[in-house]
This record gives structure tokens, C-alpha cells and sequence, in this order.
């Protein structure tokens, strides 16, 4: 059973997950139908950003997992020098 610290984590987690998909789904589907004058355009980023950020975030995301690829199995080499 989870703790409650890990049920407000994990609630934290889809709460925000949540409000980014629906401010993403909002910019990206909805706004280029509503006029460039209105004042609701204020919250939001030029649309060049809608395919920047994600693709920086999923480039990041790669970097990421490449680096602890790389650390476990420089890890794990390492130990197995040892037991040799």
C-alpha cells in the first residue's frame, strides 16, 4: 500500500501532467481559430515554441537516458573487474 507522501506525489504528478496537456491541446488546436487580437493570445507562446520545446524536451529526455545507459553499464563493468 502506498504511503500518503507517495499518494500526493503521484496526485502532484497527474494534476500537472493534466494542466500541461490541456494547456498544450489549448494552444496547439483552439488558438489558431480564435482572433489574433483577443486578449487570451497574452498566455501563450508564439506558436514556433509548440514544436521547439517538445522536441528539445524529448532531445533532453534521450541525453538523459543515454547518460545512465552509459553510468550502469560503466558501473557494472567495473564490478565485474573486481569479482575477476
Amino acid at each position: 500500500m502506498a504511503t500518503a507522501t507517495d499518494q500526493l506525489v503521484g496526485f502532484g504528478l497527474v494534476a500537472f501532467s493534466l494542466v500541461l496537456f490541456v494547456y498544450y491541446t489549448l494552444w496547439i488546436i483552439v488558438l489558431p481559430f480564435i482572433d489574433s487580437d483577443h486578449g487570451i493570445h497574452r498566455y501563450f507562446l508564439p506558436r514556433e515554441y509548440a514544436v521547439i520545446i517538445p522536441v528539445a524536451a524529448g532531445l533532453l529526455l534521450l541525453l538523459f537516458i543515454g547518460v545512465f545507459i552509459m553510468f550502469v553499464m560503466w558501473k557494472s563493468r567495473k564490478h565485474a573487474k573486481k569479482s575477476d
